[in-house]
């Protein structure tokens, strides 16, 4: 979490590098980029305690492009080095750019170790569904059916669900965004910043290369309002052109209704209320339905999800206090310890 200073002078210009961005025109990184840097004069942190940590991928380019502290680290590895960084300096502000694959497959075992240990993170990940930075194989986020270089038939694979393992791995913060929707990425960017714990926001990026248009069902706007319902704490489930559809909860299975035609009104509705993980898990598996099937649930942008609990680092620094109560030891008496034996 990062305490806000609505008095800083910054501007986002303050937050962008020298460096050209060297992601393709079109590519929805680009996007993203923009609305950290705007995002950042807001949490009032010098630019010296921020510190931008990424993997490998076209995502993982940001730590260049932005004025702060970066680390450009390994496939995979952005998670572990990025919870040392806030354990050694909780000060700072700690951002983690990574892409599905970087994340979800080489970094997987990382990913979940992160999410239930809850460091004080803000993790964003580029899910455009495919390596692009490795030129189009399937990821493990792509859907069924996808015929990629590396899938020539199809990918088989069944895809990761993001909301659902993040939560399942005890997370703490879950929100989803698009590339496409500057302002509302925004505000779910600065909400995730002001998360104290580890915040992660999927945002659906286009990779207009080697998976292009893949979340035009939920991106055009002529189809988005029938597929997407925002969310709001405290407020019915609608959606829809004229939010004339909503979803009410049949035990713990979610039905759409057509408020006009079924008789039912919004104080009927699921009520949203992203503390409880019980229909946050439910929400989560919206993204399991095929847009294009009969009666199929909307995708829910906003935050899904929402919890306090103990960071990492201040469950270390109080291990570490309680420890230091004893007294100074030396090396040699930790090496001993209390269980070993001298053979004679």
């Amino acid at each position: 979490m990062t305490d806000i200073n609505p008095t800083t002078a910054l501007t986002a210009k303050d937050f962008a590098s020298n460096q050209e961005p060297k992601w393709c025109p079109g590519c929805g990184d680009h996007a993203v980029l923009q609305q950290i840097k705007s995002v950042l004069p807001e949490l009032g942190v010098a630019s010296e305690n921020i510190a931008f940590v990424s993997g490998i991928g076209c995502s993982s380019r940001l730590p260049y492009y932005m004025a702060t502290y970066g680390i450009h680290g390994i496939h995979g590895r952005a998670l572990p080095m990025a919870t040392g960084l806030k354990a050694a300096r909780p000060d700072l502000s700690v951002w983690v750019a990574t892409g599905d694959g970087d994340a979800l497959s080489i970094g997987g075992n990382h990913f979940i170790h992160t999410l239930r240990r809850n460091p004080d993170l803000n993790i964003v990940l580029f899910n455009n569904e495919i390596y692009g930075l490795t030129k189009g194989q399937y990821s493990p986020t792509s859907k069924l059916g996808l015929r990629t270089v590396t899938s020539p038939a199809g990918v088989i694979d069944h895809p990761f669900n993001p909301a659902s393992l993040a939560i399942g791995s005890g997370g703490t913060f879950f929100a989803r965004a698009f590339d496409k929707d500057g302002k509302f990425l925004r505000s779910i960017l600065l909400r995730a910043a002001q998360h104290r714990g580890t915040s992660l926001v999927e945002i659906y990026q286009n990779c207009p290369i080697f998976n292009n248009a893949a979340w035009d069902a939920f991106a055009n706007a002529d189809i988005k309002a029938e597929n997407t319902i925002y969310l709001e704490q405290q407020k019915p489930l609608l959606f829809g052109k004229d939010q004339k559809k909503g979803i009410r909860l049949d035990g713990f299975k979610p039905i759409v209704v057509d408020l006009e035609k079924s008789g039912v009104s919004t104080a009927d509705l699921w009520i949203h209320d992203e503390t409880d993980i019980n229909k946050a898990s439910i929400l989560a598996r919206f993204a399991d339905t095929d847009p294009d099937s009969e009666g199929a649930l909307p995708r829910p942008i906003g935050v899904l999800y929402a919890e306090d609990r103990v960071t990492y680092e201040d469950a270390l620094t109080e291990q570490v206090r309680d420890a230091q109560k004893n007294g100074a030891g030396t090396l040699a008496e930790l090496l001993k310890g209390d269980n070993s034996y001298v053979i004679k």
